[in-house]
């Protein structure tokens, strides 16, 4: 995995983020919510770049001594390569260094490949959101890490 690099998010990176989000989901965030997530003091995201293109981005806001991970996504020609891993390996070593203590998100019910991947990280399901999602009113599961 010499050709992987991971990166805060620039402002370079917008473009990127936002053609990940159109092919990943169904509800994308727009340019302007991204854009606005670089001036947001409480977010901290990441990119991954394989052989210098981005494939992969996650981000959360910081609340107190907790992180709400707001989205991880991963373009679809990568997935199964290690790289939402990464992310998410990512975003619990920037919470260590920030002192958060505990870790949350919402996570499609249907989405059962993502579960899978938060579990591997102590991520357990504690809640459901009813219709959670506006697109299709799915539910999502939340899912909490209480130790980082």
């Amino acid at each position: 995995m010499n050709d992987i690099e991971i990166c805060p998010f620039e402002k370079q990176y917008v473009d990127s983020i936002l053609l990940i989000e159109n092919e990943c989901f169904a509800d994308p965030w727009s340019r302007d919510s991204i854009e606005k997530e670089l001036e947001n003091s409480f977010a901290r995201y990441v990119v991954i770049k394989k052989n210098n293109a981005v494939v992969g981005y996650g981000g959360m806001w910081l609340i107190l001594d907790e992180a709400h991970i707001t989205n991880i996504a991963v373009l679809e020609a990568f997935r199964r390569t290690g790289i939402g891993k990464l992310l998410v390996i990512a975003l619990i070593e920037i919470c260590k260094k920030e002192n958060i203590t505990s870790l949350t998100l919402e996570v499609r019910k249907s989405n059962i490949a993502a579960q899978r991947l938060y579990t591997k990280f102590g991520f357990i399901p504690e809640g459901i959101r009813k219709g959670y999602y506006a697109n299709n009113n799915e539910d999502a599961i939340i899912m909490w890490k209480r130790e980082v």
